[in-house]
């Protein structure tokens, strides 16, 4: 899923700049203004066929968002924004190009295009009601992914929303915006999405930079509970080596059994109090699947995976105040547009899971067989596109291609950005000891925005050392 960046070190004044008009095609965009970001950036929207075979029929307009550097006469080729999930927006990540992120800019027009089915370029989704019991709903209910189809089908073809078509999308709009020559940036999905653009426009790939790497041969979510587990034992490791976690939770490998043997013999029904005086309280009920998919995706990040063992401890002991505390509300499911997702992954990750396979793989994990059969009863019921026949094969580029690797990460451990790595012989592959999916929760996130930056102006010689001091948050134990 989606994840970001961290802060990088301001070196310049960007006070005015953007106020000028664009030079060259970037004058087909116009001045605006976005939520939060105080700053004037260049927006526009791209039109482009739903189905580029036929180019005739149902169109999609793009959204755009170019935020410029600062130095518009030295500047070199544009970096272009990949996000997330698949089916997260490109778009929100302009806040961090305006902020913590704008050294990326001192010589690059950063460009962020919402791809087909997310953002603001035809988003599939349907509204939901959030209520306490919403945050606690399998993934994929049968009744919300029919419901879903119907809806989204009066609008769109849902087999024409693949990885492959959006870079081709990708294209046009590096085309349409006069760029000849482009550097890639993917997170998590995004990072698929680069391969997959390098594979089919190479002469207009300058390099790439990947964090969380996703191959196109993942087969998403096949390995998500072997990865979690994983991380899980590295996390549960580090609470028994940290004196304070240890004394506060000395069985915490047996709670994490005893928590989950519990909620295996019946779900566990619990009084949850809003926060807020005049909010009702209301009684919710916790799966067993459900909870443990929660712990995984929590491990994403340091800042949550830092409460873990805490909520695991209580958890086991009956108490699970504070695993609500944190599943209610907001995460990163929301910033995802559910039909995107199911319009890449049917196509392109779960018709290529043998069953049998992943029940093998996945028995006696911690996590089990949940989002595979989740996944797989939902593909049932949706459309597949359809994919190049060489998809799942490896991308191999010369280009300078710069790899992060969380080895913590639940998700895309960094096994895949070593084999990532074996088709690009100009690549270079960063482990982050202590990330997860992404450096949230480290201390000096902008350590890997330096590296990225320097790699941008010359991927030879990089310095790597400050990944070694990115510490992860302390344990919460109270």
């Amino acid at each position: 899923m989606l994840v970001t960046t961290g802060v990088a070190f301001l070196l310049i004044d960007a006070g005015g700049c953007a106020k000028q008009r664009l030079p060259g095609d970037l004058s087909k965009l116009k001045p605006c203004r976005l939520p939060g970001i105080d700053e004037e950036l260049f927006c526009g929207q791209l039109t482009v066929f739903e189905n580029r075979e036929t180019l005739t029929g149902r169109t999609i307009d793009l959204k755009i968002v170019v935020l410029p550097a600062f130095d518009q006469k030295t500047k070199m080729e544009p970096l272009f924004d990949l996000a997330g999930g698949p089916g997260a927006s490109s778009v929100d990540a302009a806040g961090f190009y305006a902020g913590s992120g704008k050294e990326y800019r001192r010589r690059h027009d950063v460009v962020c295009v919402d791809q087909r089915g997310t953002g603001e370029s035809s988003r599939l989704a349907i509204p939901q009601e959030k209520t306490a019991q919403h945050y606690l709903r399998e993934m994929y209910p049968v009744d919300y992914v029919r419901e879903m189809r119907h809806a989204l089908e009066q609008r769109a073809d849902l087999t024409k929303y693949t990885t492959s078509i959006a870079m081709d999308d990708l294209d046009d709009v590096r085309a349409w915006l006069g760029y000849d020559r482009i550097n890639l940036f993917g997170t998590s999905y995004g990072t698929r999405a680069a391969l997959v653009y390098m594979r089919q426009h190479p002469e207009h790939v300058r390099s790439a930079i990947l964090l969380g790497v996703a191959p196109t041969d993942l087969k998403m979510p096949l390995h998500h509970a072997e990865s979690g587990a994983r991380a899980m034992d590295l996390l549960l490791g580090e609470c028994g080596q940290d004196t304070s976690c240890h004394a506060a939770f000395p069985q915490i490998r047996d709670d994490w059994k005893n928590a989950l043997a519990q909620l295996e013999k019946q779900p566990a029904r619990v009084e949850y109090s809003p926060p807020g005086k005049s909010a009702a309280s209301t009684t919710v009920e916790i799966q067993r699947d459900v909870f443990a998919e929660k712990i995984r995706t929590w491990m994403y990040g340091r800042d949550k995976a830092a409460r873990i063992p805490l909520i695991v401890h209580h958890a086991a002991n009956g108490d699970f105040a504070p695993f609500l505390q944190q599943a209610i509300g907001p995460s990163i499911p929301d910033f995802v547009a559910d039909g995107a997702y199911l319009s890449v992954t049917c196509a392109e990750d779960v018709p290529f899971i043998n069953q049998e396979e992943a029940a093998g793989l996945n028995a006696g994990n911690s996590f089990g067989n949940y989002r595979v059969f989740q996944q797989t009863r939902a593909c049932e019921r949706w459309p597949r596109g359809e994919i190049p026949t060489n998809f799942l094969e490896p991308v191999s580029s010369n280009a300078p291609v710069l790899i992060f690797s969380g080895n913590m990460d639940p998700v895309t451990p960094p096994k895949y950005g070593e084999e990532v790595a074996r088709d690009l012989p100009n690549s270079r592959h960063v482990v982050i000891p202590e990330a997860g999916h992404g450096v949230d929760g480290l201390t000096d996130p902008g350590c890997i925005d330096r590296i990225a930056i320097e790699f941008l102006g010359d991927a030879k010689n990089l310095d790597v050392s400050c990944v070694e001091r990115m510490a992860r948050a302390p344990f919460v134990t109270k």
